[in-house]
C-alpha cells in the first residue's frame, strides 16, 4: 500500500478495516484505515471517507487522532493516521465501571477535544465508547467518519443529532 507495509489487522468498522502498518519512509508505526474496493465504487461512502480525511486534517488537538496521509492504490482508498495504543473505552467498560477520578479525567479530556472540534466548526456525530481510546497519557477521540461541518447541521434541522433550540426548551408544554 504505497510506502506503507501492512503488519496486522487491528479493527474494523462500518467504513472499512484498520491495520497496523510501517511507514517505510519515516520509519514509524501508523494505523491505516482502508476503504474496501466495493465501497470505493459507492459515491456516498467514498464522499464520507474523503470528508473524514478533510475533517481530521482540519483539527489539531492532543486528544484527537492525527491524520498523516491519504492515498489510493489499485482502486483502494486509505487514510494513514497516528497509531493510538491502548484500549477503547468500550473494552475497558466490559471490566466494570471506571473509578470517579478516571471518569472525571477522561470526561474533561474528551470534552476539551469536542470543544476544539466544535470551535473549528466540526460536529463528531458518532460519540460512543468504541470511538474513545484510553492511552497511557489519557483519552483520545477517534473516528470522524460521520462528522459534518456545523453549517451543514444547521441546514438539516431534521438530523437526529441536532438539539432543539433554546427557545423550544423554554416554551411551556402543550400536553
Amino acid at each position: 500500500m504505497g510506502p506503507y507495509e501492512i503488519l496486522d489487522a487491528i479493527g474494523a468498522g462500518g467504513m472499512g478495516e484498520v491495520y497496523r502498518a510501517r511507514d517505510t519512509r519515516l520509519d514509524r508505526t501508523v494505523a491505516i484505515k482502508i476503504l474496501p474496493a466495493h465501497f470505493s465504487l459507492d459515491p456516498v461512502r467514498k464522499q464520507r471517507f474523503e470528508r473524514e480525511a478533510k475533517t481530521i486534517s482540519s483539527l489539531n488537538h492532543p486528544r484527537i487522532c492525527v491524520l498523516h496521509d491519504v492515498g489510493s492504490q489499485d482502486g483502494i482508498d486509505y487514510l494513514v493516521m497516528e497509531l493510538v495504543e491502548g484500549e477503547t473505552l468500550a473494552k475497558r467498560l466490559e471490566k466494570g465501571p471506571l473509578p470517579l477520578e478516571q471518569v472525571l479525567k477522561y470526561g474533561m479530556q474528551i470534552a476539551d477535544a469536542l470543544d476544539k472540534a466544535h470551535r473549528s466548526g466540526v460536529i463528531h456525530r458518532d460519540m460512543k465508547p468504541g470511538n474513545i481510546m484510553l492511552t497511557a497519557t489519557g483519552a483520545k477521540l477517534l473516528d470522524f467518519g460521520l462528522a459534518k461541518p456545523a453549517a451543514s447541521m444547521a441546514t438539516n434541522p431534521q438530523s437526529p443529532t441536532t438539539k432543539p433550540s433554546s427557545s423550544a426548551l423554554s416554551r411551556p408544554s402543550t400536553s
